[in-house]
């Protein structure tokens, strides 16, 4: 058996080794489409993809420079590539926050986020654990996961979207933060 996974634009890679020139933005948007959040268990289908645009609007919304908004919607990028594990087994697997983290910052640094700041790293969690909050509520209909409900600039859409739509938005933002 190989050492790599095979993309939808048909390229190979080693997601514990892998290579610049292997990463492209079409395969991450189209897996992070089709990739459920929370595990699937959710009241209806709801991407990756879509939690990541909903992270660029709230940035966006927040007057985030374009570099954290950049940073929002490449986010997850790793788990196009090496999927994603709920936190509690996560927290158990020192290892894969080493691969998730080098991966993660290559795809940031292919695409423009060279020398990501800790203080930009922060403004997209804060962003991506606020949208985590609202879409258990939305989503799950559990309680709250923190006593004080996070601020969000705008609603955000958490309707059952169409995949091919999700994964176009995808495509459009990044090439707008790109250009």
């Amino acid at each position: 058996m190989e050492n790599y996974i095979s993309t939808y634009t048909n390229r190979k890679i080693n997601p514990v080794q892998p290579k610049s020139e292997e990463i492209v933005i079409e395969d991450i948007a189209h897996s992070l489409s089709l990739m459920t959040r929370a595990n699937g268990h959710l009241s209806h289908f709801y991407s990756v993809a879509q939690h990541s645009i909903n992270c660029y609007k709230e940035a966006k919304a927040r007057g985030y420079s374009e570099r954290v908004q950049l940073g929002c919607i490449l986010h997850d990028a790793s788990e196009s590539y090496i999927s994603d594990i709920t936190r509690p087994v996560k927290r158990q697997l020192v290892e894969y926050y080493v691969i998730e983290d080098r991966l993660q910052r290559m795809i940031y640094e292919k695409f423009g986020l060279t020398k990501i700041t800790e203080e930009e790293l922060q403004l997209i969690k804060i962003v991506d654990d606020a949208m985590l909050y609202y879409e258990f509520i939305e989503l799950m209909g559990i309680s709250p996961l923190a006593e004080l409900a996070p601020e969000m600039k705008i609603d955000h859409d958490f309707s059952l979207r169409d995949f091919i739509e999700v994964e176009n938005e995808f495509l459009y933002i990044f090439n707008q933060l790109t250009k």
